[in-house]
């Protein structure tokens, strides 16, 4: 009889590790990374933007020549010609460096730009979102009036009040975005602050700041994330955009747009200068849907099997 009892004491505890172990492997396989893995359009994206982002880090290092030195007696070169990769622009300088360079100096004005629409917006979104009534219906129809403005020309508003340079297209890109940002976290805020945990939290007299940072916004996180990764992509065709238009970043500075801009001069003898700042432009903002594509797919709850 004893034996017997050991056997199925020893069973069940077989049992145990085994169910154990593998609710181990189950949550380890639903993680966040494991999930975006196994979507391959994703770890495409992610693939050109991780390369995107080692161009700008280490530009000094991977650019060829100095981006702003000017070589009169090699203009308008072709690609490989006298050891410039892609060729010469109009002042006769090294392509290949200005692109490199140019990606740091827009990914920088993409990410920085929705970083700041990101933390205002996060902030008006919360106000609005938890305290309701008149805050909430002067903070959304202020929103409202700065969506009532296409992005492209607000943004042409801000820049030409505030002047060219980078921290200038951060800046309008930045503000540009606040409205969206702060739609998202509004509506997010009106749906966490009616859960149970957050009416027991008011109960037993948490602060409203405490409320908003500890439980209503890590729980609003998720569909931000979202949306700043598929940001990130119109935000680097905003830069792209003032810059071409002569109101972002200015010469002898280099960006995508205004490469695309000096290129545009000269599409029928050089049209290799446009074409390549846009195949950058084209790739990059790829990389950022497809990422953000597949962030949706792992984080929204709606697309969880």
């Amino acid at each position: 009889m004893a034996g017997k009892k050991n056997m199925t004491a020893n069973t069940a505890v077989l049992g145990a590790e085994a169910h154990s172990q593998l609710i181990k492997r189950e949550r380890k396989a639903n993680n966040v990374w494991n999930k975006l893995r196994r979507n391959k359009t994703a770890m495409i994206g992610l693939v050109i933007v991780v390369f995107m982002i080692i161009i700008a880090i280490f530009a000094p290092l991977i650019a060829t020549h100095d981006p702003n030195a000017i070589k009169p007696s090699e203009t308008y070169l072709g690609l490989g010609e006298n050891g410039h990769i892609f060729g010469t622009d109009e002042f006769g300088r090294d392509l290949f460096s200005r692109v490199v360079y140019g990606a740091r100096i827009s990914l920088i004005a993409a990410i920085g730009g929705t970083i700041v629409g990101a933390i205002i917006g996060i902030i008006l979104g919360l106000i609005a979102g938890y305290l309701g009534g008149a805050a909430d219906a002067v903070i959304m129809r202020l929103m409202d009036g700065m969506l009532a403005f296409p992005f492209v020309l607000l943004a042409i508003i801000l820049m030409t009040i505030l002047g060219s340079g980078l921290q200038n297209v951060i800046l309008a890109i930045g503000i540009g975005n606040v409205p969206s940002f702060a739609r998202v976290v509004r509506g997010q805020v009106h749906i966490v602050k009616n859960e149970e945990y957050c009416n027991a939290g008011r109960v037993i007299g948490v602060s409203n700041v405490r409320m908003l940072l500890r439980h209503i916004l890590p729980n609003t996180i998720s569909p931000i994330i979202v949306y700043a990764t598929l940001n990130v992509a119109g935000a680097i065709i905003s830069e792209a955009t003032l810059s071409f238009l002569g109101l972002g970043i200015s010469q002898p500075t280099a960006s995508w747009g205004n490469i695309l801009r000096a290129g545009k001069d000269c599409l029928n003898t050089a049209p290799h200068i446009a074409t390549i700042s846009g195949i950058f432009i084209l790739v990059t903002v790829l990389g950022f849907n497809l990422l953000g594509d597949g962030v949706r797919d792992v984080l929204d709850p709606k697309m969880k099997k």
